[in-house]
């Protein structure tokens, strides 16, 4: 368990929270991104994500600041710790704006999930395991499945997009 200070709070996160976002993650869902909001990258990791989603165009607020604490931006765009999952959905919920969360597949089987967002979400599925970066080196050995869970995105039209390999 690592832990970081804030502001003078101190916020504990899993070693294996530290998979960090590739910019291949946002390229395959930037048709998804509403292009006219303030994005808030809003877990800043190594603070290359907000870098990627800035490079890919969009407005982002991506800042070594407290999410649990903090209100930025008018969409939320990230890959959150996901030791701390259940603390997220919560504070997700308080915030009620839209988001795209990356998530393990499982999450949405868990009641924290399901009790509040379960009807309200839709789902971006990728075509493929994402191989995120750990420790500055992209990893090729991904041993989970994730994908995007959407709330208030009003650029999906469907409850579950299937993302295609490119060609």
């Amino acid at each position: 368990m690592a832990t970081l200070t804030l502001r003078g709070r101190a916020i504990d996160f899993h070693k294996d929270d530290e998979y960090m976002t590739p910019k291949s993650a946002w390229e395959q869902i930037k048709q998804y991104i509403p292009k006219d909001k303030v994005i808030w990258e809003c877990f800043y990791g190594d603070s290359k994500s907000g870098l990627f989603l800035q490079e890919l165009g969009f407005n982002v607020i991506h800042e070594k600041i407290d999410f649990f604490t903090e209100n930025r931006g008018e969409i939320l765009i990230s890959n959150p710790p996901f030791s701390r999952k259940v603390k997220v959905f919560e504070r997700l919920k308080e915030l009620d704006k839209p988001f795209i969360m990356i998530l393990p597949v499982s999450t949405i089987t868990k009641k924290f999930y399901m009790d509040y967002f379960a009807d309200k979400c839709k789902i971006i599925i990728p075509p493929k395991r994402i191989q995120f970066i750990k420790n500055g080196e992209q990893t090729n050995r991904s041993w989970f499945d994730v994908i995007y869970i959407c709330y208030n995105i009003d650029t999906l039209d469907k409850q579950i997009t299937y993302l295609s390999l490119e060609k």
